[in-house]
This record gives structure tokens, C-alpha cells and sequence, in this order.
């Protein structure tokens, strides 16, 4: 039996390794995609169903031939996940215009530009997910966050644009809100008086990515917000 295919776009030690094993888990043969080629080698020697890819996603020639590369080799994905978003964080005045176009072109030039290459195939296919992942940044402009909150906002408008868009084709677009700090050993070292309890667990993120894939087109989840029971908002 051929297994379905989901992508994964950014992954890292957190909630991207966790999505990745949360859809192998349930079936799925899962394409990861990072910078770093030798990190998702190790992240694929546990599993046959990994497969890894490098890509600049913030380069739209990086991003046309990796993923016309998985559709070619895996086929057309029935989940994509966009978990990639990055951005320096800094005070308006103080932040480069190098840096702010460098947030805004991983967080909403990439994410537009893999679903002009994924979402064509997915609706030839009858349909699919695309599942973004967002951030408190996505809702407000802190002080120090110029580039990256604006980044997130653009990609906001976007996944709405999205889901719009691509709802009656049968594509199921949603925004997921990440309202919190994720529990990696980087945050760990970072905020170490931090409480336990005020960590996102990865894998508890990874089960309601995967639910959202699960949902009937009669009650689709547009966007969610994810946080501790103890974090304040």
C-alpha cells in the first residue's frame, strides 16, 4: 500500500522533529526540509519513511527545484506542513533592512511560494492540508520585535488569503498559533529559571497538527491558538 505524504518545511529539534514522528506514526512517508542536509540525515537514520532534503526557503529558486524534486521522487503530498519563520529580534530603529527583509521572506515569500508548487498538485489530487505554523507575533508587535512581527502578521494575511482561496478546492489551509516558549535544549539554556510548566511540550503540538488533518470539510479549523495552561495572554 503506497503511504500518503506529508512535507515538512523547517525542521529543527522541536516541534519540526515532532511532526515528523507524529505523521510517521499515523502512516504517512514524511519529506523534511532545512538548510542543514546532515542534521535531517540523522534525524532519518531512525526511520525509512524520512526523507531529507536541503532548501533555502527563503530563496524561491532553492524552493522550485527542491520541491519539484519531492513531488518527482515521493509524489503530490496530501499534508503540507510550513513550520519555517525566523527573524532577529530588535527595536524598529534598530533593526537592519537586510534583517526585515529577511523575516518577511522565510515567513511569507517562502510559505507563498511552496504553495504555488505544492497546491496545484494537491487540488489535481483532489484535495489536501496545508498547516502554517504562527506565533504570538502573528497578532501584535512587541518593541523589540519589528521584523519578526511583521513578518508573522504578513504571514497571517496570507494563510487567510489562503484558505480563502484554496477552501472550495479542497485544500483545508490553517494558521496555528504557537503562544508560548517550546522546550528545546536552546530555550531551556536561554530561560533556565523558567518554570516547567510554562514550556510547550513539542509532542502535545505535533497531536493537534495532526487532528487538524482530520477534520471533516463541514467544520474546518481556520486558525488556533496552542499555549500552557499557565501563560499569560
Amino acid at each position: 500500500m503506497n503511504k500518503p505524504l506529508c512535507i515538512v518545511a523547517g525542521v529543527g529539534p522541536g516541534n519540526g522533529l515532532a511532526f515528523c514522528k507524529k505523521f510517521v506514526k499515523e502512516g504517512y512517508k514524511v519529506a523534511i526540509v532545512a538548510r542543514s542536509l546532515k542534521r535531517m540525515e540523522e534525524y532519518a537514520e531512525d526511520s525509512e519513511d524520512i526523507f531529507p532534503y536541503a532548501c533555502d526557503l527563503s530563496n524561491p529558486d532553492s524552493i522550485e527545484a527542491t520541491f519539484s524534486s519531492i513531488i518527482d521522487n515521493l509524489g503530490v503530498p496530501q499534508v503540507l506542513i510550513y513550520n519555517a519563520g525566523s527573524g532577529l529580534f530588535s527595536a524598529p530603529l534598530e533593526t537592519s533592512l537586510q534583517d526585515f527583509e529577511g523575516a518577511w521572506k522565510i515567513n511569507a515569500l517562502g510559505l507563498l511560494c511552496v504553495c504555488k508548487l505544492i497546491a496545484p498538485s494537491m487540488i489535481e489530487n483532489g484535495g489536501g492540508n496545508i498547516l502554517i505554523t504562527g506565533a504570538t507575533a502573528s497578532l501584535r508587535g512587541g518593541a523589540k520585535f519589528a521584523a519578526f512581527s511583521s513578518a508573522k502578521a504578513a504571514q497571517r494575511n496570507l494563510a487567510q488569503s489562503l484558505a480563502r482561496s484554496l477552501g472550495n478546492q479542497g485544500i483545508h489551509v490553517s494558521l496555528i498559533i504557537i503562544d508560548g516558549i517550546v522546550d528545546i535544549p536552546r530555550t531551556r539554556e536561554m530561560f533556565p529559571d523558567l518554570p516547567d510548566n510554562l514550556y510547550m511540550k513539542p509532542d502535545a503540538i505535533a497531536e493537534t497538527y495532526y487532528s487538524l488533518t482530520q477534520q471533516s470539510d463541514s467544520a474546518w479549523t481556520f486558525e488556533v491558538d496552542l499555549r500552557p495552561r499557565h501563560e499569560s495572554w
